[in-house]
């Protein structure tokens, strides 16, 4: 964590009302008394101020069109499309790797964000089964019955 000092002149409120800290003030509440601001760096490598530590999600409703019919998927924000896959394979019996999401007429990969690319509330997003493995699937599905099906002619006698 890093912390940068700054001058109160700058960054002075200007509201009527004075702020006073309580006695059972945090760490954070005497850092932003004392005038510091906390930086963190993120997991991309970026410097941004410290959040405030609420740990608050945005949760989204996504409106996911499987051909003929709708699911609404409450999903976080920040969630990437291979955890929307994952939630949809429980509610389409599609495993996440049958699956192929399309928003806005692109196909997404898993590792992309849906805030990222511009997923927000109540938006629509595609639902497709793989065309490869749904031929593969159908193609086990004529073995299988191939081999079910015996010849009409069957022999009584075995010697």
């Amino acid at each position: 964590m890093i912390k940068f000092r700054y001058s109160k002149k700058l960054f002075r409120r200007s509201s009527s009302k004075s702020s006073t800290g309580s006695s059972s003030s945090s760490d954070g509440d005497s850092a932003s008394i004392r005038g510091e601001i906390e930086w963190e760096v993120r997991p991309g490598g970026m410097l941004v101020q410290k959040r405030d530590g609420r740990g608050d999600v945005e949760v989204i409703t996504v409106r996911v069109a499987t051909g003929f019919s709708w699911h609404d998927v409450s999903i976080g924000a920040t969630c990437t499309f291979g955890e929307l896959k994952v939630v949809l394979s429980m509610v389409t019996g599609l495993e996440p790797r049958e699956q192929r999401l399309l928003f806005r007429g692109k196909e997404k990969e898993d590792t992309d964000h849906l805030h990222m690319v511009g997923v927000r509330d109540k938006d629509k997003v595609l639902l497709l089964e793989d065309p490869a493995l749904k031929d593969m699937k159908l193609r086990a599905a004529l073995a299988a019955q191939a081999a079910a099906v015996q010849s009409p002619y069957q022999t009584y006698i075995k010697v």
